[in-house]
């Protein structure tokens, strides 16, 4: 009953913002990205193949926003601004002359109706995995707050080898676009080939999501497909530190069972024989505690060495987080290849005091964020900083 509302009131509050700036996604096309993961690199694709293509665009997502010629932070731990900050973005990328505006689309902000009033051209989906159940409660119900993008619009881009795809489009408008990575849908890698510098299966799915998106309104696939070939990736994903050590360091912003799985997977395929993969991560507080198992299998599954650290704990004892998460750690021996290291920055030195040449770390979680959440205050952090300090100790 409270959260209807609180919805009630986001909803009264974007009326507000759209009157006060008259309605400003009228006069843009409005590109929106959701799915648990890849939303941001979704965005970032989307907007640098519009971008390449001479297109006056604008963009919001988890890492900033950028208006115009202008980078603008969103704030800690935000994806999807207030229902106000959203209405003034997109006037100020009116202002700025902007024809196209992309942005990411929380289920958080589908339901609380933040994005009410925003008049979206394009949705695309990336994937639904099971997340946010402290909120959602379950699954059935965050599908339902995804599905809130797909109304009226012109295109609806769906990816087809989600378990989402049939649910979602019973429930779509437009036009309806898919993509997969497995000859199937309107768009995959045979009619559409793609070369990309930044790695992964998983960003293959995110660049035929942004391609189905861009090709939708208008842009050739010669055009995509070359755009592609120059987007360099974004910060906190997949983001390798390369200081002169004979060991590997990516620092990754996954935080779902998923994502984490998906990453692993990657690295674990680039290793040789003898070679190490250690994996640095924890499980945000005061958020969906049904992950924190499932996220201790899918390391077991791949890594070959776990350390568990705090995440973003706020009021909750890291150790506790770190044991409901070690609960689904069945093969690994606690100080032999699994360790719980609550100080996060120690977590790190940790995993490189334990790795010799050749081996790999991911350090994941916190990707591009510059705070740490913990006891109702928000400390400064950056992984990669931490990360190439030890790193630096390390080589001297």
């Amino acid at each position: 009953m409270w959260q209807k509302i609180k919805n009630i009131y986001h909803l009264l509050q974007a009326f507000t913002a759209a009157v006060f700036f008259r309605f400003p996604s009228k006069d843009l096309v409005i590109i929106g990205v959701t799915g648990t993961d890849g939303k941001t690199t979704t965005v970032n694709m989307i907007y640098h193949i519009l971008k390449e293509d001479g297109k006056r665009v604008s963009m919001v997502s988890s890492v900033g926003a950028k208006i115009g010629s202008s980078d603008t932070d969103t704030g800690f731990h935000v994806s999807t601004p207030s229902s106000w900050n959203v209405q003034r973005l997109i006037n100020n990328a009116k202002s700025a002359g902007s024809e196209f505006f992309v942005m990411e689309a929380t289920s958080h902000g589908l339901d609380q109706n933040r994005l009410a009033f925003v008049n979206f051209t394009v949705a695309v989906l990336t994937n639904i995995t099971s997340e946010h159940m402290d909120y959602h409660k379950n699954f059935p119900n965050y599908v339902s707050a995804k599905s809130k993008l797909f109304k009226n619009v012109k295109f609806s881009v769906l990816n087809v080898d989600d378990k989402s795809y049939n649910a979602v489009k019973k429930n779509a408008d437009g036009k309806v676009i898919s993509y997969s990575l497995k000859n199937k849908g309107d768009y995959n890698l045979k009619n559409l080939p793609l070369s990309l510098t930044v790695p992964g299966d998983y960003n293959l799915h995110n660049a035929l999501a942004a391609s189905s998106a861009c090709i939708a309104l208008g842009l050739s696939k010669q055009q995509v497909t070359k755009s592609l070939k120059t987007f360099a990736g974004v910060t906190g994903r997949m983001q390798e530190v390369k200081l002169g050590q004979d060991f590997k360091v990516f620092i990754d912003f996954a935080h779902t069972p998923n994502s984490l799985g998906k990453v692993l997977t990657h690295l674990n395929s680039t290793k040789s024989q003898g070679e190490k993969l250690v994996a640095v991560f924890g499980a945000a507080g005061q958020r969906d505690r049904t992950k924190r198992k499932t996220m201790g299998e899918v390391a077991d599954k791949i890594a070959d060495v776990i350390v568990l650290t705090s995440e973003d704990p706020r009021d909750e004892d890291p150790e506790e987080i770190a044991k409901e998460i070690a609960a689904g750690i069945k093969n690994k021996k606690m100080g032999k290849d699994l360790f719980i290291v609550k100080d996060r920055k120690e977590a790190i030195e940790k995993a490189v005091d334990l790795v010799k040449p050749g081996d790999i770390i991911g350090i994941f979680g916190k990707g591009h964020e510059k705070s740490f959440s913990v006891g109702g205050h928000e400390l400064p952090w950056d992984d990669v900083e931490i990360a190439s300090e030890i790193i630096k100790r390390k080589i001297k």
